[in-house]
């Protein structure tokens, strides 16, 4: 009887599994399965090997891919070329896929693409702009019936990090406390990190932390998606602003296909369907980079050591 609950149970699986492929048109790739990944560079023509897009999503994953799809669905029926979507929990992960090789293309944040060392070269390839502008605020966010006013506040509170590379979620703080001597080990009570900006909305708004640090335009998304959470939480400090996560493209890429791929990007947000999900990502264009902007971080990752 056991026997066949089992059989019965990895049949629906199956079966789920499959259906819900055929209705992705953007599949996944798991680099775990190592048939996978031969298989595709294996391919002797650079032209038709399907284009590899790696993401962390760090806002409402489940939600996000949706649109990261719809954005890579485009640049297929652009292309003529299928895209994969490789989608990792965390910022160290996407740059090992860079560093690897693995990718072609990756959304990378700030802070990933200010750390990032790899062998496998890469290089800006476009930035994201809201609302006329291609930079974000870092905040520091307590529970809004909090007393704690100042960050000086925070010494001796539980603070939550969204990821180690990240730098508005991260690296801001640090590098704060470090002006002053001090570091997280010494100046938290406890600190932890939740690889979300939303878990770290949802810690400070449910008291699961006294505070967290997270981008403006997080906490502009949040409000329209999570506003329930988000009217728990008050800003504390802002920090000087930064630079948007860019996209990146390997340096391997041959210029002809660099360059087609750039242009789809300038240009995507013509077609209103992806534009449509783009704006939800926080994102109303992408843009030329300006490399300049993230040297000042690039430098500040590699006083740390804080880098892949």
């Amino acid at each position: 009887m056991k026997l066949k609950f089992l059989t019965f149970s990895i049949l629906m699986f199956l079966i789920l599994f499959t259906n819900s492929c055929k209705n992705n048109t953007t599949p996944f790739i798991d680099f775990s399965q190592p048939s996978e990944f031969v298989s595709l560079q294996n391919n002797s023509n650079p032209n038709e090997r399907p284009l590899l897009i790696a993401l962390a999503s760090v806002f409402s994953p489940h939600e996000t891919i949706t649109y990261y799809r719809q954005i890579a669905d485009y640049v297929s029926k652009k292309t003529g070329r299928q895209t994969i979507l490789v989608q990792r929990k965390t910022y160290a992960e996407v740059n090992m896929l860079l560093a690897n090789g693995d990718v072609d293309i990756a959304f990378l944040s700030t802070g990933a693409y200010s750390s990032y060392r790899g062998m496998n070269e890469i290089e800006l390839f476009v930035m994201a702009e809201h609302g006329g502008n291609s930079l974000y605020t870092p905040e520091i966010i307590v529970h809004k019936d909090s007393d704690i006013h100042t960050i000086s506040d925070l010494q001796d509170k539980v603070f939550a990090f969204t990821d180690p590379l990240s730098y508005s979620g991260h690296m801001v703080m640090e590098e704060y406390l470090r002006q002053r001597s001090t570091d997280p080990e010494k100046f938290f009570k406890r600190y932890f990190y939740t690889y979300s900006h939303d878990k770290s909305i949802w810690a400070v708004a449910t008291k699961v932390t006294d505070g967290a640090s997270f981008d403006s335009q997080i906490y502009e998304y949040a409000k329209i998606k999570t506003p329930e959470l988000a009217a728990k939480v008050r800003i504390i400090a802002s920090m000087p602003s930064v630079p948007t996560g860019p996209v990146v493209i390997s340096k391997r890429m041959n210029t002809q296909q660099k360059e087609q791929l750039r242009h789809i990007f300038l240009t995507m947000n013509e077609d209103p369907d992806t534009l449509a999900a783009m704006q939800h990502l926080v994102i109303d264009k992408f843009v030329f980079p300006t490399p300049e902007l993230y040297e000042p971080l690039r430098k500040l990752y590699d006083r740390t050591n804080t880098f892949l």
